[in-house]
């Protein structure tokens, strides 16, 4: 069998056993809640019993799988570097604010407006990365402390922001504060025509089928692209793999340090643009958090690789619609938590024994082999 066959048959393998045991493992949590593990699977495939209610529950769940995505490939662009850019969670934040702000102050047409808005968040987030990266090329400074105090920051700034300067009117009986509202020009298409060919009712909850999804597949693409099929990808790879070979080679580690982060940083500032403008139109202080972290998980999941980031955000996103089906089934909404990080941890377990397995499988096959080409040699002397 072909090697690389072999490999991936090994991935699969691995990752069908971790899943049957995070369910395993899942159901004895849910037991323990007091609740029935059958109910609450069932639950998760629960989209209600009604057109509306199902188109809105298809709706919810890919419009939560589309920044799990964006994020997902922000985290894994610095792995590929071997970075672990935590500050994901700040920089989305701190580029949605601002770019959600900017885009409040001047009217355009449509592609111009979302153009600007979407190229503001991008540079937000990729500034804001770029602190870290210079921080840690030269002062050593390893970048998860520089990230991890630099969401503190960007957190607290963002709450200030959104009630201070970049504050909007609050309309009569209105709790949270928010930034100016976008024009209409800002907003993004929906895609409810995809349900109309399904011959599905159109949903209309968080602004129907949000189309930043068509951004985040161009995204993802062209993220593929750019680490697999480039030299700048090969040389992000190497040198995260061995930073003095590469520079042996002609390659300089820190300024693939730099790039690495400012380009995960700039795929991160596009996380919280969905929200904005494709349902909600404005930054508030409710705006979505935890994405930066959650996008951590998905890329280990998704071993880095943006199909892979597609299916692990999907599943993410699938587990996160249940919630609401959970607790009228009487199960914690805790234990989509709970499955989620048995989940993750199990296939990170699995993809390291894999990848042993399949490296162990490699180095026999290689001595056979050379084993096979001496023989020849030992009958001729």
């Amino acid at each position: 069998m072909p090697a690389g066959l072999n490999r991936a048959l090994l991935t699969v393998t691995g990752v069908v056993i971790a899943i049957v045991l995070a369910i395993a493992i899942s159901s004895v949590a849910i037991l323990a809640a007091g609740a029935s593990p059958l109910d609450a699977f069932a639950a998760f495939f629960d989209f209600g019993d009604v057109g509306r209610a199902q188109s809105n529950g298809i709706a919810t769940f890919i419009n939560r799988a589309v920044p799990l995505f964006i994020a997902g490939l922000a985290v894994a662009v610095g792995f590929r570097m071997n970075l672990f850019n935590i500050g994901v969670e700040g920089q989305y934040r701190l580029a949605a604010i601002v770019a959600a702000y900017v885009g409040s102050t001047f009217t355009a047409p449509a592609p111009i407006q979302i153009a600007v808005i979407i190229i503001v968040a991008a540079a937000t987030g990729g500034l804001y990365a770029l602190i870290p990266a210079v921080m840690k090329v030269t002062r050593g400074v390893n970048e998860v402390i520089a990230t991890i105090m630099l969401n503190y920051i960007a957190i607290n700034l963002t709450s200030y922001l959104v009630r201070g300067p970049f504050a909007g009117e609050r309309a009569a009986g209105q709790l949270t504060t928010t930034t100016p509202v976008l024009p209409e020009s800002a907003m993004f298409p929906n895609l409810n025509v995809l349900f109309d060919w399904f011959g599905l009712v159109a949903p209309t909850r968080g602004g129907g089928l949000q189309g930043f999804l068509l951004v985040a597949i161009v995204l993802g693409v062209i993220v593929w692209i750019v680490l697999e099929r480039t030299r700048f990808g090969f040389d992000i790879k190497a040198s995260g793999l061995n930073g003095p070979a590469a520079l042996a080679s002609g390659v300089n580690p820190k300024k693939m340090i730099i790039a690495a982060m400012v380009m995960s940083g700039g795929i991160a500032g596009l996380i919280g643009l969905p929200e904005i403008l494709g349902d909600k139109g404005a930054f508030n202080s409710n705006f979505t958090a935890g994405l930066g972290f959650l996008g951590i998980a998905v890329a280990l999941l998704g071993r880095n690789k943006p199909v892979g980031i597609a299916f692990a955000a999907l599943l993410f996103a699938f587990l996160d619609r249940a919630q609401g089906s959970l607790q009228f089934a009487g199960v914690p909404a805790s234990v989509v938590t709970i499955i989620q990080a048995v989940t993750v941890l199990l296939v990170v377990i699995a993809n390291e024994v894999t990848k042993r397995l399949a490296l162990r499988m490699e180095e026999r096959r290689a001595a056979q082999q050379l084993g096979r080409d001496k023989d020849p040699v030992e009958v001729t002397a």
